[in-house]
């Protein structure tokens, strides 16, 4: 473990890259990446009616196998489809490696930072970070102090935001920790490919991800309690209401494991136990689907009916263990994402391979006062914000929007950070006018349990948009299926 210090100070306004300069995956000029060729070949002799026929296709094939997401705050309460973009986002072996090597030693850094933050913090002691930007953070978890969990693994599953800006340049975006989604998504995207477009598929090798279940139920597995050989893993759900329920059963089922709800489960003795018409049997592993709040209402919120009441005393008698564990948010914090480059040679002594996006912090002065004279060109973000919300981006807003945010950085400045608008790379996406260039991301989905691993693919979503930067789903935006090339 590195020694060395690294104190946090205001930076100089990074560069701002307009949207118009954004690198096409596909081709630069008249230069075709060499992947895309078949695919090129392929769309060159494939008629809009063709295509148009395929994406109807495609939107019946999801319907009926129920792949479907709620909004939050949808007073309907209606399921919807994510849209399904049936042109292939491609990655070529060695652009994969450099997300897939970037990604796993990302959260080795940040696993070892939360084994360290809830125990001897001396990530702290040295000063690499300010104790109070994480004792003081509203996501830090007492309940989670002293926890020592199999292999010091904390998050067990992680998704990594990951966009690009340039042939060899990437950024994470953001880190998820606590109880990433989306990775359903990624299967179904892949198995619907190979159902509508299956002559792609002997033209093109590429890299197989449907073993991921298997993956995870091996990685479950492996952090069970000492001595148990055969161990029983479940999934926890919140229940049908939950906007990711799809997600919760099609990973039960393919993992062929139970798929319990917090009435399903009680705690006998400081151990798990499943209850059936059979009786009792013991659980020894849970992959929860649960935010913190609602897991145990004896430790949490005690007007939570989704738990399982005494289940962190469980975890810390050593009879169950939780995926993922419980505090993660402390660290996928983007308060604390300002830091991950420091835990990287701070826990693993090495350069950071993937990049952070340059970034202000509005709690510091000069920070914010560079953020506020230049809304118009960046983008805020709320520390604790997810799915898009929570954010202004400038380009796009509004006087009135930026007026909005203008008040609420003053009035809480600690509550945001600010980042410069990235050229998100862009992908060829099938639209109403035809194919088009589409912004995109990267998801990622590491697992961690004796050792670090991800299948060769990810979920990218698109923004469907013309122009727009916003790629989730509740907010307009679409997946497409990831090849990374055998």
């Amino acid at each position: 473990m590195s020694t060395a210090t690294a104190t946090q100070t205001s930076m100089p306004p990074p560069p701002v890259v307009a949207p118009k300069a954004s690198f096409n995956e596909m081709r630069q000029g008249q230069v075709l990446n060499p992947g895309y060729r078949p695919l090129d070949h392929w769309l060159r002799n494939a008629s809009g009616g063709v295509l148009e026929r395929k994406r109807r296709e495609s939107e019946q094939l999801f319907r009926r196998r129920g792949t479907t997401f709620a909004v939050y705050g949808d007073q309907t309460g209606a399921e919807r489809l994510i849209p399904f973009d049936i042109i292939p986002r491609v990655l070529t072996k060695p652009e994969w490696e450099v997300v897939s090597r970037g990604c796993i030693q990302r959260v080795r850094a940040l696993n070892a930072f939360l084994e360290d933050v809830y125990n001897e913090q001396e990530i702290l002691k040295a000063g690499v970070i300010p104790s109070a930007e994480v004792l003081t953070n509203a996501c830090y978890t007492p309940q989670a102090e002293g926890m020592r969990l199999a292999h010091g693994v904390h998050a067990h599953i992680a998704g990594i935001d990951v966009v690009r800006t340039a042939p060899d340049t990437w950024y994470v975006l953001e880190d998820n920790l606590r109880t990433p989604s989306g990775v359903s998504y990624m299967l179904e995207n892949r198995a619907a490919m190979r159902r509508l477009f299956p002559e792609l598929f002997t033209v093109q090798a590429v890299e197989a991800i449907d073993h991921y279940p298997d993956l995870l139920l091996k990685h479950m597995r492996e952090i069970a309690p000492a001595g148990v050989n055969d161990p029983q893993v479940v999934v926890l759900t919140p229940g049908l209401a939950n906007s990711a329920y799809f997600e919760h059963a099609f990973l039960a089922q393919r993992m062929g494991v139970p798929l319990v709800e917090g009435s399903d489960l009680a705690v006998i003795d400081d151990a798990v136990v499943l209850k059936d018409t059979a009786g009792t049997r013991p659980v020894h592993v849970i992959y929860r689907r649960i935010d913190d709040d609602f897991l145990d209402p004896e430790s949490f919120n005690k007007d939570s009916v989704l738990g399982v009441p005494g289940l962190l005393r469980a975890v810390r008698a050593g009879t169950v263990s939780l995926a993922n564990a419980v505090g993660n948010g402390v660290a996928d914090d983007k308060a604390t994402y300002l830091h991950v480059p420091a835990m990287i040679r701070f826990y693993l002594g090495e350069e950071p391979i993937l990049q952070n996006v340059p970034t202000w912090r509005c709690s510091d002065r000069s920070d914010r006062a560079y953020v506020l004279d230049h809304l118009a060109e960046i983008v805020v973000k709320e520390v604790h914000g997810s799915g898009g919300y929570g954010m202004l981006i400038g380009p796009t807003s509004s006087i009135a929007q930026r007026e909005e945010f203008r008040q609420r950085i003053l009035t809480d400045p600690a509550k945001y950070i600010a980042q410069p608008t990235l050229a998100l790379s862009t992908c060829p996406t099938f639209t109403a006018a035809g194919v088009a260039p589409r912004h995109v991301d990267l998801r990622p989905y590491v697992l961690s349990g004796k050792t670090t691993s991800l299948v060769p693919g990810a979920l990218t979503r698109v923004a469907l948009k013309e122009g727009s930067l916003v790629v989730n789903s509740s907010q307009g935006g679409g997946t497409k299926d990831t090849w990374v090339l055998a």
